[in-house]
């Protein structure tokens, strides 16, 4: 691609973070849009948990989450790791027989994928990680060594005041209205919300829940779920954990110095009961305090349901549509784990014109058009 060649990045989360910040370390012209501020929204209200525990469904998925989490590591040797990348660990524990079970095969067949895990005892997990939890002595609790949590808002913020320093622009709280083509059906401009016209190369859409919406404006059709979520912060006057966790009927990690988010796929599913956000944070707070005493003092200070951007078939849709000549999509669920390693080889085909052979299975041509 020539370098000066304009890249539009429509998203600017994770992904599009991700994205925007490599190309524009080689030079290319880049353009964030985003409908909000970057950073601020999915990104933001994620339980932001970097992993691959959670990813044995197909091994092709869970090879590209390992290979994300060593670009993490990468990641924070380039950037320094500051306010955003807390490599502590993640620690799951069961409180039934028949989950406990499964947990423990879950982690069998990661230990045979060479994936670290240890099996400790809730008494070992208080002695020497977690103090303040209420974990029963004997439940098995697996500690995931290698395993994170990111800071998403701000990892955003790093990102792309580096791209902006190296000749990026930012338009935000500006939407895209419409992408036009070429008579040969290649990207020629990007119209936007503000009235502007932008002309592009190159679009990436990164636009996370929206993408169906966006990809649709090329006549592309990009299938999604629905799947909302909801997280909830609450603030305390010293946090009491120290990793995220997953523990019986609540996910527990810290957010700051201050701060813990929370997170419940059993509460999850009553967002389609209508049960306000306010009642939901109440249910996640009072499972909190079950499992950490300490937090029972704790204030809810904001609380969020977003729809996750995950395609049909629950896997990442990365990379070139050959029936758009310059469109490309990045858009994925586990956003948080996968966006340094996404951003890269998307920048990379981007720029060389050839994609990855990691992302074989993920490629956005799966969906027909």
């Amino acid at each position: 691609m020539k370098r000066q060649e304009r890249v539009v990045v429509i998203g600017v989360g994770i992904l599009g973070a991700c994205v925007g910040w490599n190309l524009s370390r080689h030079g290319t012209k880049v353009v964030f849009i985003d409908a909000g501020k970057p950073g601020e929204g999915v990104t933001n209200w994620s339980f932001s948990w970097v992993n691959a525990s959670n990813k044995t469904v197909r091994k092709s998925y869970f090879d590209l989450n390992v290979a994300s989490m060593a670009t993490y590591r990468e990641l924070a040797e380039t950037l320094g790791p500051d306010s955003w990348w807390y490599s502590r660990g993640h620690l799951r524990w069961a409180d039934d027989p028949a989950r406990e079970a499964k947990l423990l095969e879950t982690a069998a067949l990661l230990a045979d994928w060479d994936y670290r895990v240890e099996a400790l005892t809730g008494i070992e997990v208080r002695r020497r990680l977690e103090p303040a939890l209420t974990v029963p002595d004997e439940v098995p609790v697996l500690f995931y060594p290698d395993e994170a949590w990111v800071h998403g808002r701000h990892l955003v913020g790093r990102l792309v005041g580096q791209a902006i320093a190296s000749g990026a622009e930012l338009r935000v709280e500006t939407a895209v209205r419409d992408i036009g083509t070429r008579a040969d059906g290649s990207v020629r401009t990007v119209a936007l919300s503000d009235g502007s016209c932008l002309d592009a190369d190159i679009v990436v859409n990164a636009a996370g829940p929206s993408a169906c919406d966006v990809a649709g404006l090329v006549a592309r059709h990009l299938p999604m779920r629905r799947e909302p979520g909801v997280v909830t912060r609450i603030s305390c006057e010293r946090v009491p954990v120290h990793r995220p966790m997953h523990a019986p009927h609540i996910e527990i990690r810290p957010d700051g110095d201050a701060s813990v988010a929370l997170h419940s796929r059993e509460i999850d599913a009553l967002i389609e009961a209508d049960q306000s956000p306010s009642e939901l944070a109440r249910l996640l707070r009072e499972s909190a305090r079950h499992i950490v005493p300490a937090l029972g003092n704790s204030r809810i200070t904001g609380t969020r349901v977003s729809n996750r951007p995950i395609p049909a078939d629950g896997f990442p849709s990365v990379g070139a549509v050959p029936s758009v000549p310059g469109y490309y999509e990045a858009v994925s669920h586990s956003g948080i784990t996968l966006g340094p390693l996404i951003g890269r080889l998307l920048a990379s085909e981007i720029l060389g014109g050839k994609p990855d052979q990691i992302l074989a299975d993920f490629r956005p041509d799966r969906f027909p058009a």
